[in-house]
């Protein structure tokens, strides 16, 4: 048990100073003061909250936990995420998920890495698939592991507009949103197609074809990288004022190739009278950064990190976006879209994943589950095979 005094709350709304205690993994009581009985009563560990504001833990939908890249060779095959890379930047929960690489790293690998990292203390799930269609599974069908494995909730990312991608039809695509949503009714998960939108011409004009041309819902769809140029942002504009959702990834910025910065997105995004609730954010961490010519030739490479996340988030803040507002693409927006149902609030009986900031918004404690994984700037839990000395 914890008990965290005094502390300035948003849930991601502003709820004032309280004091909030969790039981094992979900949070117990909110309220304005906690006393605890002098005897008879479990061993509680207490938190000072005074001066520190307490947020739901981040949900990060696209981490690449096996590793991404490959792109410039075997040599270029990014690593694994170790835990604490993920807690000391606040993520309590991540959607793992494969990219470029289906054929090297494996969907048996991905699912073997969430189990790790849920071991170890975090909150996992995973996509099934990766960038080719016909895309990677489990039991050879979309539908299949979404209903049969408990980790998968959905498949993804299937690349559009991009050379790295197997140029899927847009049948095809219409195909894989059905296999996802029918999978998802049948076992009450989300069951969304997620899609890497790449450089290409055509945008994300296929999904503009899929709400014309079929009857999947917004909601079994999610583009992600929309901020990756101003094509294919303007393009996300349009679709989210029809209805849709969209995700912006906190490790692009303008980098002199046409790139949106993510708060600049955010904000763009809110002026169109999009409602927060149709955005999300993801770090893409642990995914490959490569930049190629006009030709086609790789000439910049770098890896997607889980701070990007945090970092933007206090971006948001510092340009005068209303925390409270600011927290719902990393919290409560992924949560609902994605039906992580006790995920990305802080209200009684929700999940005991509590991020504590200190009044620079740099993260002072992370809880997750309900045990305390960063205490004062610092890990305190970490995984088997790191370095904890």
């Amino acid at each position: 048990m914890i008990l965290i005094k005094n502390i300035d709350t948003y849930s991601p709304e502003h709820i004032g100073i309280k004091d909030i205690l969790t039981t094992f993994d979900k949070i117990a009581y909110i309220s304005e003061k906690i006393d605890l009985p002098s005897s008879n009563f479990p061993e509680t560990e207490i938190i000072d909250g005074s001066k520190l504001k307490a947020i739901p833990g981040i949900i990060d939908l696209h981490v690449h936990i096996t590793g991404g890249g490959g792109e410039g060779g075997f040599t270029s095959r990014a690593p694994e995420l170790m835990l604490t890379e993920l807690t000391t930047n606040g993520v309590t929960t991540c959607i793992g998920l494969l990219g470029t690489d289906g054929t090297t790293r494996s969907m048996g690998n991905l699912i073997a890495k969430a189990r790790s990292l849920e071991l170890e203390g975090l909150n996992t799930y995973v996509w099934t698939g990766s960038y080719a269609v016909p895309t990677r599974t489990i039991t050879d069908s979309v539908r299949g592991d979404i209903i049969l494995v408990d980790k998968i909730i959905g498949v993804g990312e299937i690349a559009i507009s991009d050379h790295r991608s197997s140029q899927p039809s847009d049948q095809d695509l219409i195909h894989l949103a059905t296999e996802a949503r029918l999978g998802g009714m049948l076992s009450g998960k989300c069951g969304i197609l997620h899609v890497h939108v790449g450089d290409g011409k055509n945008g994300i004009n296929p999904l503009f074809y899929i709400r014309k041309n079929s009857e999947i819902p917004f909601s079994n769809i999610l583009p992600t990288h929309i901020n990756r140029n101003s094509l294919v942002f303007k393009q996300a504009i349009q679709y989210a004022m029809d209805g849709g959702f969209v995700d912006i990834t906190t490790s692009i910025r303008p980098e002199g190739n046409d790139e949106v910065h993510p708060v600049d997105a955010f904000q763009e995004l809110l002026k169109h009278n999009i409602s927060p609730y149709q955005i999300t954010m993801s770090s893409d961490s642990g995914g490959s950064s490569p930049i190629f010519d006009a030709n086609g030739n790789l000439t910049k490479f770098g890896i997607g990190s889980p701070s990007s996340n945090i970092e933007i988030l206090q971006s948001c803040i510092k340009a005068g976006i209303p925390m409270e507002l600011a927290l719902i693409p990393f919290t409560s927006s992924p949560a609902k879209l994605l039906k992580l149902n006790g995920k990305g609030n802080l209200t009684e009986g929700a999940s005991s994943d509590i991020i504590l900031l200190d009044e620079n918004l740099k993260i002072h404690s992370v809880i997750c589950k309900g045990k305390i994984m960063v205490y004062k700037y610092k890990p305190i839990v970490f995984g088997t095979f790191e370095n904890n000395k």
